[in-house]
Parts: structure tokens; C-alpha cells; sequence
């Protein structure tokens, strides 16, 4: 908290054009996808500066060529997007619990991006989400989910990924980006404001060929274990 208090603190004469873009590109049918997204990567970019953090990026050419793929990352709070969205130069929505979906801000950010949201209690309701992200996906949409369903609450450890999170992706038979996060709980977690660097890793994907035949938990598996593999390389250096 006391991080994000210092972000308005030193963008304050800035806050009042900021939200004036954010809120205009809210208009999505004046300003196309490229237009907003690229909007939304340079405030971040600027506010993570402010906010005295550092992002170390890693397998950018890891990333396809092509459009049309899901990243799945580990989840340790709010500055994750933060991340995505200074590192990742593409345009991607997200998947979100419908928990977050009207949070001031955060629901004319998500707006911009076109995220979804799923009630984790409405099986149909998840179902049809997850059809309509398949659907975009072979499209050409990227699309961030975070497969453990929730964030982390132990630091750089992660949860048990969800092999139903993997569905669309297999239904798309899209890549499959896995994305390891590295300390991002320092920044909004912890009582401080001391400069921080996190780590961001965009690991070699998975294309289709490499999961047909599948099932999901296995799918699943794999993309925890590498992600688990780099963070654990991180914390025995």
C-alpha cells in the first residue's frame, strides 16, 4: 500500500491527464486495440518508475511470432499486470474472478483491455467465458490467465495450477506461453518503498503439437514445473 501511495505522490501532476486518457479510451469503438494498449504501456511504464521498481524482462523472443496464444503465469497480487503490461508490447486481455470486476480503475483498465471475468461459483457462467476466450484466441486475441485462480500468499511459492484454466487453450490449439514472476509481492505487499527489481520470464511455449493428446492436469503440470524450475534457480543463486 504504502508503494502505491508513493506512485500518486510523484505522478500527482500527472494524475489528472492520466485519467483523462484512461477514461477516453474507455471509448472503444474511437480507438482501436494497438491504440489503447499502447496507451496503458507507457502509463505503466512511467509509474513503475515512479513507484521505484525495476523490471528485469527475460524470453521476450520466447514470445510466437504470431497472435493468437495465452500466457500463464503465476499470480502474487496486484502488480502483476503492472509487469505484463510494461514488458509485454502486444496487446492481451486478461481472465479475471468477478471479484475485481467494478474496483475504481482497475474496471476502466480492464475495460480498456476487453478482460473477462469468470464467477468462480456459476460453472455455466465460467464455461461460456472460457468458449468465448477460445474463440478470440483463434482470432488472433493473446490472453493472460492466472491458473492457480488466485494470488499466492506465501512469497515466491505457487500454487496448484488448475488443469481447467488450460482448456480453452487446448480447444484454440494455440501456444501455450508459461510466465514466471518473480518477486512482485515486494511491491505492494510489504510496508516499503525502498527501490525493488522483480523478474519477469517469458519461458519457451508450447505449441499444440507438443500437448496434443493431452489432458489438461498434465498440461497443467508442466507449465507449473517450469515456472517452479526458474524461480527456484532464482532463489538458490
Amino acid at each position: 500500500m504504502e508503494r502505491i501511495i508513493l506512485m500518486v505522490i510523484r505522478c500527482f501532476f500527472q494524475l489528472p491527464y492520466w485519467l483523462y486518457k484512461i477514461f477516453s479510451y474507455c471509448n472503444i469503438d474511437k480507438y482501436d486495440e494497438p491504440t489503447r494498449y499502447a496507451m496503458l504501456h507507457r502509463l505503466t511504464t512511467v509509474a513503475n518508475r515512479k513507484g521505484r521498481v525495476k523490471i528485469m524482462c527475460y524470453g521476450l523472443s520466447n514470445l510466437p511470432k504470431e497472435n493468437g496464444y495465452i500466457m500463464y503465469s503465476n499470480h502474487q497480487g496486484m502488480f502483476d499486470a503492472l509487469i505484463l503490461l510494461e514488458t509485454h508490447e502486444k496487446p492481451f486481455a486478461t481472465v479475471s474472478k468477478r471479484e475485481v470486476e467494478n474496483i475504481f480503475f482497475l474496471k476502466q483498465i480492464f475495460h480498456i483491455l476487453q478482460s473477462k471475468f469468470i464467477d468462480r461459483e456459476d460453472v455455466r457462467q465460467s464455461m461460456k467465458i472460457m468458449m468465448e476466450v477460445t474463440k478470440e484466441v483463434k482470432e488472433g486475441r493473446n490472453y493472460l490467465i492466472f491458473p492457480e485462480g488466485t494470488r499466492s500468499r506465501n512469497k515466491n511459492q505457487i500454487q496448484e495450477f488448475k488443469g481447467g484454466s488450460f482448456k480453452c487453450a487446448m480447444n484454440a490449439k494455440c501456444p501455450i506461453v508459461p510466465v514466471a514472476i518473480i518477486d512482485s509481492y515486494k511491491a505492494f505487499d510489504t510496508h516499503s518503498v525502498s527501490k525493488l527489481t522483480v523478474q519477469i520470464h517469458y519461458l519457451e511455449p508450447l505449441y499444440y503439437e507438443d500437448y496434443q493428446g493431452m489432458k489438461s492436469g498434465e498440461i497443467a503440470d508442466i507449465v507449473s514445473s517450469r515456472i517452479k524450475n526458474i524461480i527456484e534457480e532464482y532463489e538458490t543463486a
